[in-house]
């Protein structure tokens, strides 16, 4: 078997031969795209053709389906492979046994993000969306920031571009503590809840890593104000806060929402700078709009040009995505998957005109579901017909006693009267949605795994039944 190499790093100063292993996945082709576009020659691999990969070729990257041992070129100075890429990969045994350094994900960001005045956006919930927000806003404020972020920002179609300004913004991933690695200007926190605990070994390690992250950090720092540790952590390093509270340093005032998206004003030290009118729906999205804004402006941008760039957000990939609307049902689809992230996308939902919201929740990972199971009981009020499956693995392996049925029984136990099916096959899910669903309804999915795919495949169904049955 072949590790990573520990404590490498890259001269991204100098012409660099890269390789990367699961080129496919967002964060690895968001990496690839960068290095290409700072100059580097780069190829890669991963399991199957996509979008992704022709949209990487198109950038004069050499990309291979399958992985061989035979894909390395004959001159390469790394290999840089994603958290999926298990040791015995057939291309990383060979970089090892020609002695090419191995480095992890995290360590190639840390070496781009040493290239420029980075700012790092961390949080268990809104990371992406914020990312996107503020490289938005960055760039109508004239500053050509690069950016990568872990999903595609749907205003410019891609999750990653390396432009010529000093700025570059980096979704910054707390799941395996690298974070803390990421070389920053700057930093922003959207919130601090329990998960990946499996890792830190419990709530206080995490807690305990975020506060690094913000005190180490030398530049603007910028935290919720409407997040009890965020502000705690956040104060003690005189970082900037925003959010509807009361004390909040720049204040969200008369926030409203509904289904074609929210608006609210903001106040700063007393003084009212202008409304935000934000296209896509909920509170949490209003709060990481005020997030992009505030650092948006402490790193040169103008109120104005935050405003306009938050006025035509388009969301992010798999953030409240319309899936479309066929027979009077409308599909949307969200990666939501932890308690609050589930009610705070339900709670989104309400005013949206819909007659009922009928939600389809797959829970993510044994790990994550025997750690949270019981904090799922809430979470779910906002759904007039709640639907769970079994659990998207994400490559665990199954624990014994550990299924989307636990997820059900704590919402049953809190909610005795609430409708809710579980349904572990998703043949079963399709044809239960297939006999329920009716016009005025809202089909939400809910999750990070495979369950993305069911509103097209539940689209084609309706599609192909005969004309005059309900739908």
């Amino acid at each position: 078997m072949a590790e990573p190499t520990p404590g490498v790093t890259l001269d991204l100063s100098r012409p660099t031969r890269v390789h990367v292993v699961g080129i496919g996945g967002a964060g690895m082709s968001a990496i690839a795209t960068v290095l290409a576009g700072m100059g580097h020659q780069v190829s890669g691999s991963d399991l199957k053709a996509s979008a992704g990969l022709e949209r990487l070729r198109a950038l004069g990257v050499r990309v291979h389906v399958g992985h061989d041992a035979a894909n390395l070129p004959a001159e390469l100075d790394a290999v840089t492979i994603s958290t999926a890429i298990p040791p015995r990969n057939p291309e990383v045994m060979a970089a090892a046994e020609r002695g090419i350094p191995v480095l992890r994900r995290a360590e190639t960001l840390a070496s781009i993000a040493a290239t420029r005045r980075s700012i790092a956006v961390a949080g268990t919930h809104g990371k992406t969306t914020t990312s996107s927000m503020l490289a938005l806003v960055l760039i109508e404020g004239g500053l050509r920031p690069s950016f990568i972020i872990g999903g595609d920002v749907n205003e410019i179609g891609t999750g990653a571009v390396w432009d010529d300004g000093e700025l570059l913004v980096i979704e910054a991933d707390e799941s395996d503590g690298t974070f803390l690695e990421l070389p920053r200007h700057g930093s922003v926190v959207t919130s601090i809840e329990p998960d990946h605990l499996e890792f830190y070994g419990g709530f206080e390690p995490l807690k305990a890593a975020f506060g690094r992250f913000v005190a180490e950090t030398p530049g603007p720092r910028v935290v919720c104000a409407d997040d009890a540790l965020a502000t705690e952590l956040g104060r003690a390093a005189g970082a900037v806060t925003y959010g509807t509270a009361a004390d909040a340093d720049y204040r969200m005032t008369d926030l409203q929402g509904g289904r074609a998206g929210s608006s609210f004003g903001v106040t700063h030290n007393g003084r009212e700078l202008g409304r935000i009118q934000l296209p896509i729906a909920g509170d949490y999205n209003a709060r990481n709009a005020a997030a992009a804004l505030v650092m948006g402006m402490e790193l040169g941008a103008s109120f104005e040009a935050g405003r306009a760039a938050l006025a035509r957000f388009a969301g992010v990939a798999r953030r409240l995505e319309y899936r479309g609307e066929l027979h009077g049902v409308t599909f949307i689809d969200d990666y939501a998957h932890l308690p609050s992230e589930v009610a705070s996308v339900l709670s989104s939902t309400r005013g949206g005109g819909w007659g009922r919201v009928v939600c389809v929740f797959q829970p993510h990972r044994y790990s994550r579901t025997e750690a949270l199971w019981r904090d799922f009981d809430d979470s779910f009020i906002d759904a007039d017909l709640l639907i769970v499956t079994d659990i998207y693995p994400s490559g665990e392996t199954p624990r014994p006693g550990i299924s989307g049925k636990l997820v059900a029984q704590a919402v049953l136990d809190a909610h005795p009267w609430r409708r809710l099916a579980y349904l572990p096959r998703r043949a079963d899910i399709v044809g239960y949605l297939m006999a329920e669903l009716r016009p005025g309804d809202l089909c939400l999915t809910l999750g990070a795994g495979d369950l993305t795919s069911l509103p097209e495949e539940l689209q084609a169904r309706l599609r192909a039944r005969q004309p005059g049955t309900a739908a």
